[in-house]
């Protein structure tokens, strides 16, 4: 494992994150989670939905590669957790785009680990909360 150095305030290179339908249904038989509010317009609709939704879990997952792209190693990554404020509603035609930003909030020198806030947006719209991942440095 390299050696990553991180201070306070340091920025990560952003990302959009393209999310269509197709992602969706690859999502579903990797993870199981068949429900019809991710493929089902009609139904998402009829819940109160805006269109069918991403998974929180693949926005999530999506969320966090701007940290293990910067750290090198998804095995570096010691917690990770989240809060989900919006849904990512995914249009037929042009899919959705999340956009990715995260900046390192504090460093343990002593135990070589950093913890990064993580921002993920739709539209304006925060779709994660209080989005931290904590990383071994090496």
């Amino acid at each position: 494992m390299a050696q990553v150095q991180a201070e306070v305030g340091q920025q990560l290179p952003t990302r959009t994150i393209h999310l269509d339908r197709a992602a969706l249904v690859r999502y579903a038989g990797a993870s199981g989670d068949f429900n019809p509010i991710h493929w089902d317009e009609r139904f998402a609709t009829a819940v109160g939905l805006p269109d069918v939704i991403a998974h929180g879990m693949l926005t999530m997952g999506a969320a966090v590669q701007v940290v293990v792209d910067w750290v090198g190693d998804a095995g570096t990554v010691l917690e990770y957790s989240t809060r989900f404020s919006a849904p990512v509603p995914v249009s037929y035609d042009g899919g959705a785009d999340v956009e990715v930003s995260a900046v390192v909030k504090s460093v343990d020198a002593e135990t070589r680990r950093a913890v990064v806030e993580i921002t993920a947006t739709h539209d304006g719209a925060k779709v994660l909360t209080r989005a931290l991942a904590t990383v071994a440095l090496g």
